[in-house]
């Protein structure tokens, strides 16, 4: 695989931002609305997410982690809180936000790099074109686009917890193009992004290199909610060049007014270049593309809209995750399977009770270490205001 060097790529990212806000900027109205002039800013916006956990391992001698033990130590069950969120949002004028995110339950481990998420400004010109910059998620698939609170399963897939340690996915620090609009008769999203690739609340770059990445969706069917995303990445660590690629469909079959079905199916492959430095110089090829992650996911939830005074709605979900970190040179895959059920009090997963297991399978078992076979079982709590 070709690709530019860092100078070369730098160059190729700014010029597609300049021609992006090039066509898409338009000149704003010389009349200003009435209703318009009457908005005071900074507006201010408070939102928060609890969600609390209690685990059981039901394998012998594996923790509530999926850490393998041979003397037969470790914790089996435990309550957990996952998050306490809370989001501020300051739009400070009509086209101009301040947004930062902190989870309050990351002080529980070293707060240093953890509990600051989000950390950003957004300019919007008009639906065509947004620049963010700041600490923020970069789009490169479909969870990226929708918030913890509101996902269908019991937590991210593997896939997106793997590809956010090699910087394409999760919180990252950089420079970001955003917009949608009409290719023909078919609606196009879009996102460009730079960023450092080391991760949230980093103080520097850990060295010249940058990650560009780039997502493209596509709307094929209005009435199925039917979208077809391409995602693509290169970039350059410690001076060798790294790849990521990705494709994913998403639906919504809505049968009648209180049953529909959303479905998730998504891919991805790229350079493990965390695992080729890892290994001793020595050592290791001189291609770090010898290091490659691939993996998959399928993720359907049936819902049904219970709509009465103490329940909203019933869902059930059950996502299927094939994922090897290193297929190349030293394969194990694993396969998760996460079916839940989950009960929504509140409209909008305001209020939301999940019950369900994880099954994790190794192709080979190693001891002592996480890649060992795990049943989990979970109930999970949470409340987003």
């Amino acid at each position: 695989m070709t690709f530019f060097s860092t100078k070369k790529s730098s160059l190729f990212f700014c010029l597609m931002l300049f021609c992006a806000s090039a066509t898409a900027q338009i000149p704003d109205s010389a009349q200003t609305k009435p209703e318009e002039d009457n908005v005071k800013y900074p507006q201010l916006q408070i939102k928060g997410l609890f969600q609390a956990r209690y685990l059981v391992g039901m394998s012998k001698d594996v923790d509530v982690n999926g850490l393998h033990h041979s003397d037969g130590s470790g914790t089996s069950n435990n309550f957990m809180l996952k998050y306490m969120r809370v989001q501020v949002r300051a739009q400070i004028s009509k086209r101009t936000e301040v947004v930062a995110l902190a989870n309050f339950a990351d002080f529980k481990n070293d707060p240093k790099s953890r509990v600051l998420e989000n950390a950003y400004l957004k300019y919007t010109f008009n639906p065509k074109l947004a620049f963010t910059v700041g600490q923020f998620r970069p789009w490169f698939g479909i969870e990226e686009t929708y918030p913890i609170d509101i996902i269908k399963s019991l937590d991210w897939s593997n896939q997106y917890t793997e590809f956010g340690k090699l910087g394409w996915t999760s919180f990252q620090i950089g420079l970001s193009a955003t917009g949608q609009l009409q290719l023909g008769q078919i609606p196009f999203q879009y996102a460009l992004s730079v960023v450092n690739g080391n991760g949230k609340n980093q103080v520097n770059d850990n060295d010249n290199g940058k990650q560009y990445s780039t997502r493209m969706v596509f709307g094929l069917n209005k009435k199925y909610a039917l979208n077809l995303g391409f995602n693509g990445g290169i970039g350059e660590v410690f001076s060798k060049k790294i790849y990521a690629v990705g494709v994913d469909l998403s639906s919504l079959v809505n049968f009648d007014p209180k049953w529909s079905l959303d479905m998730q199916l998504e891919a991805k492959q790229a350079t493990n270049h965390p695992l080729y430095f890892a290994v001793t110089p020595e050592l290791r090829p001189q291609n770090p593309d010898e290091y490659l992650i691939r993996g998959v996911y399928f993720l359907p939830n049936l819902r049904y809209e219970v709509n009465h005074k103490n329940l909203s709605a019933f869902e059930l979900s059950c996502r299927y995750e094939y994922i090897d970190t290193n297929f190349r040179i030293n394969s194990n895959p694993r396969q998760t399977v996460t079916p839940m059920v989950g009960l929504e009090f509140l409209k909008n997963y305001g209020a939301r009770i999940q019950l369900g297991m994880q099954f994790d399978r190794y192709k080979y078992q190693i001891d002592n270490t996480s890649q060992y076979n795990n049943n989990l079982f979970i109930v999970q709590v949470q409340s987003r205001f």
